[in-house]
């Protein structure tokens, strides 16, 4: 495959993928005479890139040709997909054409269309935090990737350990194959729970503070993500999907669907089998208080994304939404 489209939020991944690429790509004796990095922001940067794939490589291996940060998967003018267009399918073995962009490519597109003919499109996008079982999955992969065996229970601890954070799973990884050596048993839970770094301090332990209106340990969770560098932006968005989604559940249940199927349909949840602890969680909800919550979330993303001190304005409106829930049927 000569043409490959990298996407996604993700940039440890990403990043990852691109000096993979880099390393079976090239000969590292020629890389600098065959490696060509054109940044977005320069003149004629498609029809650069476009000529250089052309070129045949200098001395041994092939050439990679990486068009960063690129916006062609939302907006390509039709001179540039012209000239992709008659370009794309003639580009060499010899040759890898690499474009990275943070946002999705658009589907509908012809650019996409084109590429997705002639190339490969890879998504790399972090995973919601809220998708325990993609969090896993994604453990499992770069385990496996580092010929790694991890007993079900490590799995899960690595899981709860790193969440979507890409960067720290491939640390703790690293950290678990040196210390484990050639041992070719798995490694067990007891293991890794002394060697991981476990954050317990999520996004979603803070929506579930709030919705218990339990505001110490909710401002406690708000200060630990924050130390942490989480942003701000990134915690509000986890808050407002969960609640959004609690709502949804709690408006269905009340407005008399039963069914986990049809509830798991109605409410967007890819696994029913989710929706067993789904249900529990919004049991004791009120309809009204999770209505109520919404607003204020979007208030405080508002705020946070007018430049409002961030600390201040998340303890401040943690504090509004425990109110909400400390009394319980409303």
């Amino acid at each position: 495959m000569p043409a490959y489209y990298f996407w996604g939020d993700d940039d440890f991944a990403l990043q990852t993928a691109v000096s993979a690429l880099r390393q079976r790509t090239l000969d590292q004796a020629w890389a600098s005479f065959n490696y060509d990095v054109i940044p977005a922001d320069v003149v004629g940067g498609p029809a650069q890139a476009l000529n250089q794939a052309m070129t045949p490589p200098f001395g041994a291996g092939r050439r990679l040709v990486w068009l960063q940060n690129t916006s062609l998967g939302q907006r390509c003018p039709e001179p540039v997909l012209t000239e992709f267009e008659r370009t794309l399918p003639q580009i060499p073995d010899t040759t890898l054409l690499l474009l990275t962009s943070t946002a999705k490519p658009d589907g509908r597109a012809k650019f996409t269309k084109l590429f997705k003919t002639h190339g490969e499109i890879r998504e790399f996008a972090t995973i919601p935090p809220w998708k325990t079982d993609q969090i896993r999955q994604q453990v499992v992969a770069v385990a496996k990737d580092r010929g790694l065996a991890l007993e079900s229970a490590t799995l899960d601890l690595l899981a709860e350990a790193v969440g979507n954070d890409t960067r720290q799973l491939h640390l703790e990884l690293e950290k678990l194959a040196l210390y484990w050596g050639a041992n070719t048993q798995p490694i067990p839970p007891a293991v890794a729970a002394e060697l991981v770094t476990v954050s317990t301090q999520t996004s979603l332990k803070l929506a579930q503070a709030l919705n218990q209106g339990d505001s110490s340990t909710a401002l406690g969770l708000v200060s630990d993500l924050l130390d942490r560098n989480e942003p701000g932006l990134r915690i509000v968005a986890t808050l407002v999907s969960q609640f959004r989604l609690w709502l949804w559940l709690k408006a269905l249940i009340e407005g008399g669907l039963h069914s986990d199927a049809e509830i798991a349909a109605a409410a967007e949840v890819a696994n029913p089998k989710r929706m067993y602890f789904l249900k529990q969680e919004v049991r004791s909800l009120g309809l009204s208080q999770l209505r109520q919550s919404l607003p204020l979330l979007l208030e405080l993303e508002s705020d946070l994304k007018q430049g409002r001190d961030e600390r201040a304005t998340l303890q401040t409106k943690v504090i509004e939404l425990c109110q909400i829930f400390r009394s319980r049927g409303a």
